[in-house]
């Protein structure tokens, strides 16, 4: 079992087992929802909480459950995997993107300049959650994948070791060098994504493997010096490049695809990162985003979702300003306040546009249209973050322009979810 932001994610032997209806009665449960492999509870941001007390139920084995991956095809382990090893760093991630908004704004106003101690200060804590993000995610997909978490945040914290990047020297990604005489091709591995998840995978199965077969009065020395030997360099001559290259494929071919049609790429995702968010498999996305952030220092991907956001937030006006019913019209206003502030759009989405289809379609075509002009201007974000007011800073850039023609984009999703969420609101209607 995982958790993300407002879900329960369970991982379940035996789904068919499991009274759905008694689980949605359970007060304080929004919606459930079965998607990707999973058995997904949506709860809100009282979430951790609830993780926390359900883990002492089941005796804190649910973590190596999830390792196993019981449910679904190939494809949904691979989402619930993502699911799981992200989910627990995008808070880091989110507080780190506003800190670098906010930097980059303050050096635009001459608030801050550039080279001086507040300003590297300042940088090193909203950009250190990127630099060291193998080390991270090793972590995370240690826990995920059933091994040793600390040994695989190592095997990350290897990747980065400042002697082992001097190799490179001026050359950069190609330097060759060797290990004990083997050829050895040289990658900077600060602020990847992809080889740390591909070599913790491919840890876990040789740590399960000597796990099972070293004697328990040699675990303490011989576990971890084997790990070690066996899985830095075949990290760093194999899985590693690899792993770059991968990365840097689909960011490519994601990048090119937007660049050739960006109005399209608005469109699409604009409109359907909704539909992405009510099957949980929208964190397969998001490492995309991060590694463009990490790589590139832009993205244009996390616009798109703002877009998605704020359409949400125009339909639940509409639905606030036309309906009559008392309990309508909260949900519909706890709904605008709580996405403005914290981009959380699993409650409204579920507790209310998923039950009327007018609603739902009222929230796509307002996605779709404030992601056409942002795609149409080239709009980027600066930092990974959730699309909120709060996180306006991730668009402030060097060229001027894009915070404008963000608004501008935002807006329009806002508006004309409003005007659609008002016309497709009946006053009688209320909460299913």
């Amino acid at each position: 079992m995982t958790h993300c932001a407002t879900r329960l994610r369970l991982n379940l032997h035996d789904e068919s087992a499991v009274d759905d209806g008694a689980v949605k009665a359970v007060d304080g449960v929004i919606n459930t929802v079965s998607k990707a492999g999973q058995y997904q509870i949506l709860i809100g941001t009282e979430v951790p909480k609830l993780y926390e007390r359900f883990e002492s139920l089941v005796g804190g084995k649910g973590r190596n459950e999830v390792a196993k991956d019981n449910g679904g095809g190939a494809v949904a382990r691979v989402f619930s995997a993502v699911s799981g090893i992200f989910a627990p760093l995008l808070p880091a991630m989110a507080g780190s993107g506003i800190l670098r908004g906010l930097l980059i704004l303050a050096v635009q106003l001459g608030l801050v300049g550039e080279g001086s101690g507040t300003y590297v200060i300042w940088d090193t804590l909203s950009m250190s959650v990127f630099y060291f993000l193998p080390v991270l995610l090793a972590f995370s997909a240690g826990k995920r994948f059933g091994a040793s978490p600390y040994l695989s945040a190592l095997i990350g914290a290897c990747l980065l070791y400042p002697d082992f990047i001097q190799l490179m020297g001026d050359i950069g990604n190609g330097a060759v060098s060797e290990f004990l005489g083997i050829p050895v091709i040289l990658m900077g591995y600060n602020s990847t994504v992809v080889p740390a998840i591909l070599a913790i995978w491919v840890y876990s199965f040789l740590y399960k493997f000597l796990d099972d077969r070293i004697p328990e009065t040699l675990k303490l020395v011989l576990l971890p010096a084997i790990s070690l030997f066996v899985m830095v360099p075949l990290t760093i001559m194999v899985i590693g490049p690899a792993g770059v290259y991968v990365g840097e494929g689909i960011a490519f071919v994601v990048n090119w695809l937007i660049e050739r049609s960006a109005i399209l790429a608005g469109v699409l995702v604009g409109g359907g990162w909704s539909v992405l968010v009510s099957m949980g498999i929208h964190w397969a996305v998001n490492p995309i985003m991060i590694n463009n952030i990490a790589q590139n220092g832009f993205d244009y991907i996390c616009p798109f979702t703002f877009a998605c956001n704020f359409a949400v937030i125009g339909v639940a006006l509409g639905v606030f300003l036309k309906a009559k019913n008392r309990q309508y019209k909260s949900f519909a206003m706890s709904g605008v306040v709580t996405i403005a502030l914290s981009a959380i759009i699993e409650p409204t989405l579920f507790g209310m546009l998923v039950n009327n289809k007018k609603l739902f379609a009222a929230q796509i075509i307002a996605g779709a249209a404030g992601g056409a002009f942002l795609g149409l201007t080239k709009v980027v974000a600066t930092s990974f973050v959730f699309g909120s007011v709060t996180t306006f800073p991730a668009f402030v850039s060097a060229d001027a322009a894009n915070f404008g023609f963000a608004m501008i984009g935002l807006a329009i999703s806002l508006v004309v979810g409003a005007v659609l969420g008002f016309i497709f609101t009946g006053r009688e209607d209320k909460l299913a």
